[in-house]
């Protein structure tokens, strides 16, 4: 079986198992969900089952590799309710992440997911930390399968220097949310006061600033 062809395999067995979902279970069989409506409720209302298509259920967004144009040399794509309306109350969701050749997806953490990776190209360091500060690192490979717990801080980094890598991600939310530990506390707004970060992380308020610069927006 082609390497592609198993990891989608493999992302339809992990829904069936990750389906024990952190979201509320669905009350009936379809709400795709109404993206204009001003109502808010946990998750998105439901549009009338009249407007309701198979488009509502399609997204073909994961099938190509992302171009990767920024820094840290990793792009994810989304594949939750933002971009597929009828995802809405299933408690499911995919992504796609490609790295450059050297490329990090940064420590960050999903507050409401557990995350399955696939591995399609490449070969990967993948670590996630507990609460007790332990490190759970691996070397993960084409055709292989790592777990990050819900809400722990975790990271996959491209060993290769010359080829890109990617993987596919199983969610079980609709909306797992992703927090980047560094661009959630230097590019927040209002900003993290600079007397929390500099005694956080023992440096100076010139430390702090150089490291704001590089989160900045670049200039055109």
């Amino acid at each position: 079986m082609d390497t592609r062809c198993f990891g989608f395999f493999f992302v339809s067995l992990s829904l069936t198992v990750v389906a024990i979902a952190y979201d509320p279970d669905t009350l009936q069989d379809l709400c795709v969900a109404d993206r204009t409506s001003g109502i808010k409720v946990n998750g998105f209302t439901c549009k009338p089952e009249s407007n309701i298509t198979a488009s509502d259920f399609f997204f073909a967004g994961i099938g190509k590799p992302a171009v990767v144009n920024n820094t840290v040399g990793s792009a994810v794509t989304g594949a939750n309710v933002e971009k597929i309306a009828g995802l809405n109350t299933l408690g499911v969701s995919l992504a796609r992440i490609d790295y450059a050749p050297g490329g990090l997806n940064p420590p960050h953490t999903h507050p409401r997911a557990t995350e399955v990776i696939f591995v399609l190209e490449g070969e990967l360091d993948v670590g996630f930390i507990t609460t007790a500060n332990k490190l759970f690192a691996k070397t993960v490979k084409k055709g292989e399968v790592f777990v990050f717990p819900r809400g722990l801080i975790h990271y996959q980094k491209n060993n290769d220097k010359e080829k890109p890598a990617s993987v596919i991600s199983a969610f079980n939310s609709q909306l797992p949310g992703t927090q980047s530990m560094a661009a959630t506390l230097f590019t927040a707004t209002p900003a993290v006061p600079d007397h929390v970060l500099t005694t956080t992380f023992q440096i100076g308020t010139k430390e702090i600033e150089k490291i704001k610069s590089k989160f900045a927006p670049k200039k055109g």
